[in-house]
C-alpha cells in the first residue's frame, strides 16, 4: 500500500437493483467520471436482476473504467457492497447511492481526509432533491435521514464521528481487513421494508477492532440524492422511522446498546427537543408547517421507539454474517 494522504487510489462502488432507476444510474456513473480527482474504477454491482445486469453490460461494454458485476452474495445492499469491495483494486473504496449524483470535487474532499494514516473512513454531506422541487412544509430537517440525507444536528465542517452514512462514504481497504465487511442480515434488501444501519454496525465494529481508528465526515464532499414523490408523504416517514427502530435493535444486539445507541441518545435528548420547540414557535408565529414539523418529530420518535421494542424481541432470533477480507482487491 502506498503512503497515506491525498495520493490514495480510490475505487467507487455503486449498488443497483432496479431498471426503474436507469436514468439515475447513468447520472450517478457520469458524475463519478466527471470528478476533478479521477477514480481508479467505478464498479456497478447488480443485485440479482439479470435484465439490468445485461443492459448495463451493454451500456458500459466499451468503457474501460466502469465494470459491471453481479452481487455474489444474498440479495441486499450489504452483500452488494461486499461484492464491490472484494472486486475492487483501490486503497480506498467509496460508495455512492444509485439515485445520487456527486459534485465535481467529491472524491478530492474524501481523499483529503486520508492524509492522516489513522483515518479509516471518510463520509460526506448528502443533500435532498425533492421530487416536488421543495421540501414538504411538515418534513423536519432533523429527520432527513429518513430520505437518506444529512440531517440537522450533525456538526458542520470536517469532524470526527461514530459512523459515516452509507450512501456517501469511503473506507480504507485495511478497515475491511481489520473488521470484516458489511453484515448481511442488517440493512436494505431490494424493495422490502426500508431497513438501514449496516454502516453504523460496521463502523462500531471497526473502532473495536482498531481502537486508534478515526472516522470523519467532511461536509465539503457533497452528493445530491433524489427523493421520489412517494417518499415525501407521511406514510413513508412513518414506515421508515419504524424500520429504523428495528434496525437499531439489530445493531444493539450486534455491538451492544452502549455503542449502538450512543449517538442516538444525544440526538434524542438535544437535537429533537430543539426541533420541536422551533416547530411550536413557528406555529405560534403562523409560519407554514411549524405544527406539522413538531408533530412529525414526536411521531417519528414514538414510531422508532416502537420499532426498537419489536426489533429487540426479533433480534434474538436474527443471524448475522460478517464476511472477512484479506489482502489486495481481486477480480
Amino acid at each position: 500500500m502506498s503512503s497515506p494522504g491525498v495520493s490514495v487510489v480510490i475505487s467507487v462502488v455503486i449498488c443497483v437493483y432496479t431498471e426503474d432507476r436507469w436514468d439515475d444510474i447513468l447520472a450517478a456513473v457520469a458524475s463519478v467520471r466527471a470528478q476533478s480527482r479521477p477514480a481508479l474504477e467505478t464498479l456497478l454491482v447488480v443485485d440479482h436482476n439479470a435484465a439490468l445486469l445485461d443492459r448495463l453490460d451493454k451500456e458500459y461494454k466499451e468503457v474501460a473504467a466502469v465494470r459491471v458485476l453481479a452481487n455474489a452474495g444474498p440479495r441486499g445492499l450489504s452483500a452488494g457492497r461486499n461484492t464491490g469491495i472484494a472486486a475492487s483494486h483501490g486503497e480506498v473504496i467509496a460508495f455512492l447511492d444509485d439515485d445520487a449524483v456527486a459534485e465535481r470535487d467529491w472524491l478530492r474532499h474524501l481523499a483529503d481526509g486520508y492524509a492522516d494514516p489513522r483515518v479509516m473512513a471518510v463520509g460526506g454531506r448528502t443533500m435532498p432533491i425533492w421530487a416536488s422541487r421543495r421540501r414538504p412544509a411538515w418534513f423536519p430537517e432533523e429527520f432527513d435521514w429518513v430520505v437518506g440525507c444529512t440531517y440537522k444536528g450533525l456538526p458542520a465542517g470536517r469532524v470526527r464521528v461514530r459512523n459515516v452514512l452509507g450512501g456517501n462514504a469511503s473506507f480504507r481497504r485495511t478497515a475491511f481487513e481489520a473488521a470484516g465487511g458489511f453484515a448481511t442480515g442488517i440493512g436494505r434488501d431490494g424493495d422490502r421494508r426500508p431497513l438501514g444501519c449496516e454502516e453504523t454496525e460496521l463502523c462500531i465494529r471497526l473502532t473495536r477492532a482498531r481502537p486508534d481508528a478515526v472516522l470523519l465526515i467532511d461536509d465539503r464532499a457533497v452528493i445530491h440524492h433524489r427523493v421520489p414523490e412517494a417518499r415525501e408523504h407521511f406514510g413513508y416517514f412513518r414506515t421508515r422511522t419504524y424500520a429504523e427502530g428495528l434496525s437499531k435493535a439489530l445493531v444493539a444486539r450486534s455491538v451492544g446498546a452502549d455503542k449502538g445507541l450512543e449517538s442516538e441518545r444525544r440526538y434524542a435528548t438535544r437535537v429533537l427537543p430543539a426541533g420541536v420547540a422551533r416547530g411550536l414557535r413557528d406555529a405560534l408565529l403562523a409560519r407554514p408547517g411549524g405544527a406539522g414539523r413538531a408533530g412529525a418529530i414526536v411521531a417519528g420518535v414514538l414510531t422508532a421507539a416502537g420499532g426498537y421494542v419489536v426489533g429487540s424481541v426479533r433480534a434474538r432470533k436474527s443471524a448475522f454474517v460478517v464476511p472477512g477480507f484479506e489482502g489486495d482487491g481481486h477480480d
